[in-house]
């Protein structure tokens, strides 16, 4: 089993342990804040299953229907993810200012205390692992899992400082005032997420620095010159495609020589990548005549 998979498992039990610790205290309890911490890790839960399903999906071989794989999967399942982050987010945020518009007292403080500080300790565990996995493998999918977790460990800090607040000053507003920070927190949090999801879906181009290197690689051969390099990430794989442009009198064989060092070279500069290079041949610069052709 891939490092991502167990990655998945992993955080799907973690989540599912904390579920059912929150829901119960935090319906107990009375608590906004930690019924929201609750929800989220319910949602914890769905996405995890969710992500480990992507990955699964996303690994699999090209096909005849999917000549290209499903690689995509991956930006998929981020987006979705920060989604319902979204969502519940909405959700706590309505809860938070119910409860600023009808106040009522909470129950069960020293057990609430106690399982918050239980979370706190088993998501930063959590978050380590995960954020070991992300370095290790640049896995999307991973990643937004990391940072919704770290997001967690934020929140499960801040609603324990509330409640030790609260057992301290007995002001019950400090509690549905937290959640409105934790939803806004969870919306500012979100939307790297949804945005690097929706390029990769749209099938943006590399960063710039990238293309730069590959550009150093392409100076770097017996190239004449070159023309129309286009790049593209989806999920763990990179696409690109380049015209390279030969003297006429160079021949097939020789050119497809530097044609195989340049692939080698673009796909060393993305070692953690599966890289998928593409490099037409030309015996001449006919980029103008193209773009005649095509109207640019």
């Amino acid at each position: 089993m891939r490092l991502e998979k167990k990655a998945t498992v992993v955080s799907t039990s973690v989540a599912a342990v904390l579920v059912l610790m929150k829901m119960t205290v935090g319906i107990l309890s009375g608590s906004i804040a930690v019924l929201a911490s609750a929800i989220d890790s319910f949602l914890d839960l769905i996405i995890s299953l969710f992500n480990y399903f992507a990955l699964n999906t996303a690994e699999k071989h090209p096909d005849d229907k999917f000549n290209y794989g499903r690689s995509k999967m991956e930006p998929l399942a981020a987006v979705i993810e920060g989604t319902i982050i979204s969502f519940s987010a909405i959700f706590i945020l309505y809860e938070a200012l119910v409860k600023i518009a009808h106040p009522r007292e909470m129950a069960f403080m020293q057990s609430s205390i106690w399982v918050m500080a239980a979370s706190l300790i088993i998501t930063l565990a959590l978050v380590l692992f995960l954020n070991f996995v992300a370095k290790k493998t640049d896995n999307m999918v991973i990643k937004a899992d990391a940072l919704h977790y770290k997001t967690d460990l934020f929140s499960n800090g801040a609603v324990l400082l509330a409640l030790a607040l609260i057992a301290y000053t007995g002001e019950q507003l400090i509690d549905p005032i937290l959640g409105v920070l934790i939803a806004f927190y969870m919306i500012y949090s979100v939307i790297p997420i949804i945005k690097d999801g929706i390029l990769m879906l749209l099938d943006a181009a590399l960063p710039e620095e990238d293309i730069k290197r590959i550009q150093e690689v392409l100076e770097s051969e017996e190239l004449n010159d070159y023309h129309y390099l286009l790049t593209r990430v989806s999920g763990s794989h990179i696409f690109v495609s380049v015209h390279a442009v030969f003297n006429v009198s160079v021949s097939l064989y020789d050119a497809h020589l530097v044609t195989d060092r340049v692939e080698a070279k673009i796909k060393a500069l993305f070692e953690d990548k599966t890289v998928h290079t593409l490099v037409h041949m030309d015996p001449y610069d006919d980029s103008e005549i193209n773009e005649m052709e095509e109207g640019y």
